[in-house]
């Protein structure tokens, strides 16, 4: 293993980024198909899970999220909570 990625584990080769991203995106067409229901796409995710490192996965959760927050918000459909309207 390569002494310079994280925990020594070696970079993840082409083909496994390929295996990741394609698992990536089939789990979230799920989603978008399923709005937002997880529970519908249980396999999907632990393909998911199973196909990427996970630093990866907490990335790219994180990227959902905000470009499910950027779309509402850009389309108008995002509403601030009460508790923040105050302020």
């Amino acid at each position: 293993a390569d002494s310079l990625s994280p925990l020594g584990m070696a970079a993840p080769s082409m083909k496994e980024r390929q295996a990741c991203w394609g698992a990536r995106d089939e789990y979230w067409k799920c989603l978008d198909e399923n709005t937002e229901d997880a529970s519908q796409c249980k396999k999907l995710r632990s393909s998911f899970e199973s196909s990427c490192p996970q630093q990866w996965i907490k990335y790219f959760d994180k990227r959902r999220d905000y470009l499910k927050f950027k779309e509402k918000f850009e389309a108008g459909q995002f509403q601030p909570s009460k508790t923040t309207a105050k302020s």
